[in-house]
């Protein structure tokens, strides 16, 4: 989720600081004190307890050409829960010491002034990256995924894990094709009946072939954003399909085989919601579900490291350590 959502702001109080991490130079952060901001008029400022890393992050950290440093404090952080601190003028929603989560672009800091519409409440004893999991819910609702349809999906981290449980519990047969063996496992425990090493780009197509008698799968779900899983889910689509682009596609332009996407006539869907409506929608549905035990998240948020160490984590996102699924940087 990418949308700028915070405005412009009036002069911030001088005698009181934050912190924020911004991308100093290619593969280097650096933490910075600004003045801590006011909220405006139906705004809040959020003292961030923590916020998620994702893979949409390394695009940036890879210091691609159009890049300009430095970039904006707290930036590439928008997975954040926190506390709200201050309302400003108008505010009767939400009062300060209030937990929330909330829509940012900015949460790789202490503190972070976001509308009040685009908060969500935390219940007690709840804290997870809610921004990402809503991510997941919406994307599965775009899917369209039902009872007895054949399911595969096409990079198992901590999204792909989540569409493999939503897409298990839906009561689909799920194939889940993944690099690492600990992705493999990890679908496995997800609920996925078939799980296929992504190796060899002939040898997954004559597999899935063989597991579904020749007919491929209903649905295909890509969620590496890569351009080889993208072109692996093409063929992996039965006649009439669905495919899910639920990859984020940042690097560059792609290629399509369209003379096969027309001659299959399946229907292709990008998946990633952008309107803030359909996000806070996402979230509310996040919050409900894990804390009414719906969804699990056991074992998905596995790092965590201190604002001062996002490198780290930025590093730990891209390399996937052993054991690794999912980074949050603490924040307060």
């Amino acid at each position: 989720m990418n949308v700028s959502l915070t405005p412009g702001r009036a002069q911030p109080d001088a005698t009181k600081s934050m912190r924020a991490a911004r991308l100093a130079g290619p593969g280097r952060i650096e933490i910075v004190a600004l003045p801590l901001p006011e909220p405006e008029e139906g705004e809040v400022r959020i003292a961030i307890e923590a916020c998620g890393v994702c893979a949409s992050n390394l695009g940036p950290w890879a210091a691609p050409e159009w890049m300009s440093y430095p970039t904006e404090p707290g930036g590439m952080g928008h997975e954040g829960w926190g506390v709200v601190e201050a309302t400003g003028p108008g505010v009767t929603e939400v009062r300060p010491g209030q937990r929330v989560a909330f829509l940012g672009q900015r949460s790789f800091a202490s503190h972070e002034i976001v509308p009040v519409a685009h908060l969500v409440p935390l219940p007690d004893g709840i804290a997870f990256p809610v921004e990402p999991v809503a991510c997941a819910l919406n994307i599965f609702r775009r899917s369209g995924i039902g009872r007895g349809d054949r399911v595969a999906i096409i990079g198992v981290g901590f999204l792909g894990a989540l569409l493999t449980r939503l897409a298990a519990d839906a009561g689909a047969e799920v194939i889940a094709i993944s690099r690492r063996e600990e992705s493999l496992a990890m679908a496995r425990r997800m609920g996925a009946a078939r799980t296929i090493a992504m190796i060899d780009h002939q040898e997954i197509v004559d597999e899935v072939r063989d597991l579904t008698n020749g007919y491929f799968c209903d649905v295909v779900i890509e969620a590496v954003g890569k351009q080889w899983p993208l072109d692996l889910a093409g063929e992996l689509v039965a006649e009439g399909g669905r495919l899910v682009i639920a990859g984020y596609h940042q690097d560059g332009a792609r290629q399509v085989n369209m003379q096969q996407w027309n001659w299959r006539g399946i229907d292709v869907v990008n998946a990633h919601e952008r309107r803030p409506e359909v996000y806070l929608r996402g979230m509310r549905e996040a919050v409900e579900a894990v804390q009414k035990g719906w969804l699990d998240l056991s074992g998905l948020v596995t790092h965590s490291y201190p604002l001062e160490e996002l490198a780290a984590a930025l590093d730990a996102t891209r390399d996937k350590p052993e054991g690794f699924v999912k980074a949050v940087v603490t924040c307060s």
